[in-house]
C-alpha cells in the first residue's frame, strides 16, 4: 500500500470524486482518500511510476490539488492557512467593480469592466462547471452559482451576479482556513514519526532509516532526538518527553531495562536502548495508522448528509425551472423576467455547500480533539457511538488500578520497622510472585544471601526461613497458625496482608496493594453526571479486593473470581439484561473477546495488548481513565454542533427559499442565505477543536505511586485517594 500526501484538498465532496475518479484506473486498486488528513492511499497493479498520471487525473477534478513529497505538520496561523492568491484576485475584482459602477458612464464600457471583474473572480467555477457539464455532471455548486450569475447578468443585475462570485470565494477561503486549521490539528499528532535511527554497530554508530532497525540492535538517542522504535533502557536512568504519544505534559523518568516506546524525546542524557520491535510493529506506527485511518468510517449523519446533498441538488434545480417558467404560463401579466430572476435567486440560496462541508468538518474536529487528549478513536461512527452509551463495564486490574502491587503500610511490634523489612525482603528474595517482587522493591537495598541459611516455600501458606540464625515466617496468617504463633493483634487490613514471625513469635506485618489510580473515583462520578446510566466491575480477583475496590470508587455492580471466557459471557449477560448500549473498558489479552464484542471498547493503554488495541473502538494511550470521560464530553459536544449546524441550515435555507421564490428578498440576501450559512457552520464546528483545552492534571504522588511525604493536609486529603484508602500517605 502506497500513501501520498496532497495540496489543496479542501473539500470533502471534491475528495469523494477524486477517490471515485481513480478507483476507475486499471492501474490501482484499493484507493482510499482520507479527507482529514489529505492522505491518498492506493495498490499499483503495475510496476510503472503513476504519480504523474495520478496528479493528471486529481487535476482534471480539482486543478488547483497536487501531490506533495515534504509536507509541513506544524500548526500554521491563519495567515499561513489563507490563499493570498485567491484574496488578490477577490480584492482585484471588488477594486474593479467599485471603480465601474461609480466612475464609468458608458453603458458598453462598464459592462466590459464588469465582465472583466467577474470573470476574474469567477472564472475557477466557471471552468468547473463547464468541465462537469461536458462530462455529465451538473447538479453541484458550480452548476448553481453559474447559472445563478450568468442570469443575474442576462437581466442586468451585473453587480449581484459578480457579488455572488465575490461571497463564494470569500466563503471558499474561510471554509479552507478551517478545513485545514483541523487538519493540522491531527496531522500535528503524528509528527511522531523519526526520520532516522542511530545503531550501534561495533564501536561505530550508524544512522539507518527507523524501517532498517532489527530486533536485538542497539540504538543511541541523543538529547533532543525521538526514540524511533520501541525498546528496553540499557542505562540507569533517562527522562523522557511522552506527551506525543500520552497526551500526558510531565516528563518521565525510565530505569534500566523499563520499557521505552518510539515517539518519546530524550530530555536528559544520550542514551543507549535495545531494540524490542521492528518499525512497522512500532508503537509510533500503530499510532498513525490509526489517525489516519479514523476518518474513513463516516458516522450516520455524514452518510447522510452526502446522500441528501445528491438528491437535493437535482430536486432544487427542477425546482427552479418550473418556478422560471411555470407561473408566467399560469398567472395572467405575470412577465418571465421576473420569475427568471426569482429562480436564479432560488438556485443560489439552494446550494447545499454548508451541510456537505460542516458535518465532515464537525466529525474529524472532533478527532483531533481527543486526539490531543491522549485517545485514538478509530472512526467518526464511534464519534457518534460514544454518545449512546448508557452502561459502562470496568476490567480492574491495570483499567481502575495500576496493577502493579507496592507496599502500602509497614507495621512492626518490638522490633524497628525498617528491620522487620528487610527480614521479608531477604525471605521473599527468592520468590518470583508479584506480592514478593513489591516487598523485595520497597526495601531496595543489596541481599546478602549468605545470611539466608535455609529457605522453604509451604504452598498456599507462604515461606519459612533461617535469616541471620533467626527462624523466620512470612506469609499468610494461616502459616503462623500451623507453627502455633498467635496474632494478638487487631488487624483491619483484610487484603494482601503478609504476616511476619521472628523466632515463634509475632513480628509485625505488611499490607500490600494494588494501587488504585488517583483519578478513577472522580472518573466514576463524573460519568454518571454525563448520563451513564450504570458502571460494572468485571475482575479475576477474589471477593474481598473486588468488593473494597467497587466501594471505594462507587462501582455499581461487582463480578469477582472470573475466568478470562467468564468475563465476556459475564458481559453479554449484562447487555443481554439491559438491553442497553454497553461499553468495556479493559487492557489485557484476556480483555480482547470482550472489547470485540462490545458496542464501544476502550483499549487502555495504547502501548499495551496489541490484540486488546486491534480489538477496541477507541485507544486510551496516556492510560489514564479520565480521557474516557473526556472523549464522551467531546463527542456530546460534537453531535450538538452537527444538529445545530443540520437544523440552522436547513431552516434558514427553507425560509430563505420562500422568500425568494416570493420576490421577498433580491440577490444580496440569497448570498446571506448561501455563503453567511456555510460559515457561520463552519465556525461552530470549529468550536469543537477548542473542547476541554485544559491540560490533564499531575497527580499529587508522584508517577501516579504513594509518596510517603505530604506536607499539607490539603495534599494529604488529595493523595490519599490513589492509595485506595491505606496509610502510605499519612
Amino acid at each position: 500500500m502506497q500513501k501520498v500526501k496532497l495540496q489543496n484538498l479542501d473539500c470533502a465532496n471534491c475528495a469523494g470524486k477524486i477517490e471515485k475518479r481513480l478507483n476507475e484506473l486499471d492501474e490501482l486498486s484499493n484507493v482510499r482518500l482520507n479527507f482529514s488528513t489529505s492522505t491518498l492511499s492506493f495498490e499499483q497493479n503495475t510496476d510503472d511510476d503513476l504519480l504523474d498520471k495520478i496528479e493528471k487525473e486529481i487535476q482534471n477534478i480539482e486543478r488547483e490539488v497536487f501531490i506533495i513529497k515534504d509536507e509541513n505538520r506544524t500548526q500554521r496561523t491563519f495567515w499561513q492557512l489563507l490563499d493570498k492568491k485567491l484574496l488578490f484576485i477577490t480584492i482585484v475584482s471588488i477594486v474593479v467593480t467599485y471603480i465601474s459602477y461609480n466612475y464609468i458612464q458608458n453603458a458598453n464600457l462598464q459592462l466590459a469592466v464588469y465582465l472583466i471583474a467577474y470573470f476574474l473572480v469567477g472564472w475557477d467555477v466557471l471552468y468547473k462547471a463547464g468541465k462537469n457539464l461536458l462530462s455529465g455532471k451538473l447538479f453541484d455548486e458550480h452548476f448553481l452559482m453559474s447559472i445563478a450569475t450568468i442570469g443575474a447578468f442576462g437581466l442586468g443585475e451585473y453587480v449581484e451576479g459578480i457579488a455572488v462570485m465575490i461571497f463564494y470565494q470569500v466563503g471558499e477561503m474561510f471554509q479552507a482556513v478551517a478545513v485545514n486549521n483541523s487538519r493540522d490539528s491531527i496531522n500535528s499528532l503524528i509528527d511522531i514519526k523519526p526520520e532516522f535511527a542511530n545503531v550501534k554497530e561495533g564501536e561505530t554508530v550508524v544512522q539507518k532509516s527507523p524501517d532498517e532497525v532489527k530486533i536485538g540492535d542497539t540504538i543511541l538517542v541523543k538529547v533532543g532526538e525521538k526514540v524511533p522504535v520501541d525498546g528496553v533502557l540499557l542505562d540507569k536512568t533517562c527522562s523522557f518527553d511522552t506527551s506525543a504519544i500520552t497526551g500526558e505534559f510531565k516528563p518521565k523518568t525510565v530505569k534500566q531495562d523499563d520499557e521505552v516506546l518510539s515517539g518519546f524525546i530524550n530530555l536528559s542524557n544520550a542514551t543507549y536502548i535495545k531494540v524490542q520491535s521492528l518499525y512497522k510493529d512500532s508503537t509510533v506506527a500503530k499510532i498513525i495508522e490509526m489517525i489516519e485511518g479514523a476518518s474513513s468510517k463516516k458516522a450516520k449523519a455524514e452518510k447522510f448528509i452526502t446522500k441528501f446533498a445528491s438528491r437535493y441538488t437535482p430536486i432544487v434545480v427542477i425546482l427552479a425551472v418550473m418556478l422560471a417558467f411555470i407561473p408566467p404560463m399560469l398567472i395572467e401579466g405575470a412577465l418571465y423576467a421576473d420569475w427568471i430572476e426569482r429562480a436564479l435567486v432560488f438556485l443560489v440560496i439552494s446550494c447545499p455547500c454548508a451541510l456537505v462541508v460542516s458535518i465532515p468538518l464537525s466529525f474529524f474536529s472532533a478527532i483531533g480533539a481527543v486526539s490531543k487528549r491522549g485517545v485514538l478513536v478509530k472512526g467518526a461512527n464511534y464519534i457518534e457511538k460514544l454518545t449512546e452509551i448508557e452502561n459502562i463495564i470496568f476490567d480492574k486490574t491495570g483499567t481502575l488500578t495500576h496493577g502493579v502491587f507496592e507496599v502500602t503500610k509497614v507495621k512492626a511490634f518490638g522490633i524497628d520497622e525498617d528491620e522487620l523489612l528487610k527480614v521479608a525482603a531477604y525471605v521473599e528474595s527468592f520468590s518470583t510472585h508479584p506480592i514478593a517482587k513489591s516487598i523485595v522493591s520497597s526495601y531496595g537495598k543489596e541481599i546478602d544471601s549468605k545470611a539466608i541459611a535455609l529457605h522453604e516455600e509451604l504452598s498456599g501458606l507462604g515461606i519459612k526461613a533461617q535469616i541471620d540464625s533467626k527462624e523466620v515466617l512470612v506469609g499468610n496468617d494461616r502459616l503462623l497458625e500451623k507453627f502455633g504463633v498467635k496474632i494478638d493483634e487487631n488487624i483491619e487490613e483484610e487484603l494482601n496482608v503478609v504476616f511476619i514471625s521472628i523466632n515463634s513469635k509475632f513480628a509485625g506485618y505488611i499490607v500490600v496493594s494494588d494501587i488504585i489510580k488517583v483519578e478513577a473515583k472522580e472518573v466514576i462520578a463524573e460519568l454518571k453526571n454525563l448520563g451513564i446510566e450504570k458502571t460494572y466491575m468485571l475482575t479475576g480477583d477474589k471477593k474481598e479486593v473486588a468488593l473494597n475496590v467497587a466501594n471505594y470508587l462507587g462501582i455499581d455492580e461487582v463480578k469477582y473470581e472470573l475466568l478470562p471466557q467468564d468475563k465476556l459471557s459475564n458481559f453479554e449477560i449484562i447487555k443481554k439484561d439491559t438491553n442497553k448500549v454497553t461499553a468495556f473498558v479493559g487492557d489485557g489479552i484476556n480483555d480482547a473477546p470482550t472489547l470485540a464484542n462490545s458496542d464501544v471498547g476502550f483499549a487502555m493503554g495504547g502501548v499495551g495488548s496489541d490484540i486488546a488495541v486491534k480489538s477496541a473502538d477507541v485507544v486510551i494511550l496516556n492510560d489514564n481513565i479520565k480521557s474516557i470521560s473526556d472523549a464522551i464530553k467531546i463527542a456530546k459536544k460534537t453531535k450538538v454542533v452537527v444538529y445545530q449546524n443540520i437544523v440552522f441550515i436547513m431552516a434558514i435555507k427553507v425560509a430563505f427559499l420562500v422568500l425568494g421564490a416570493g420576490a421577498m428578498i433580491s440577490m444580496k440576501e440569497a448570498i446571506f442565505a448561501d455563503v453567511g450559512v456555510a460559515l457561520l457552520a463552519i465556525f461552530n464546528s470549529m468550536r469543537i477543536l477548542r473542547t476541554i483545552k485544559d491540560k490533564p492534571k499531575e497527580s499529587v504522588c508522584e508517577d501516579n505511586s504513594c509518596s510517603t511525604e505530604v506536607k499539607s493536609e490539603k495534599k494529604k486529603e488529595e493523595a490519599t485517594s490513589c492509595c485506595s484508602g491505606s496509610s502510605c500517605c499519612s
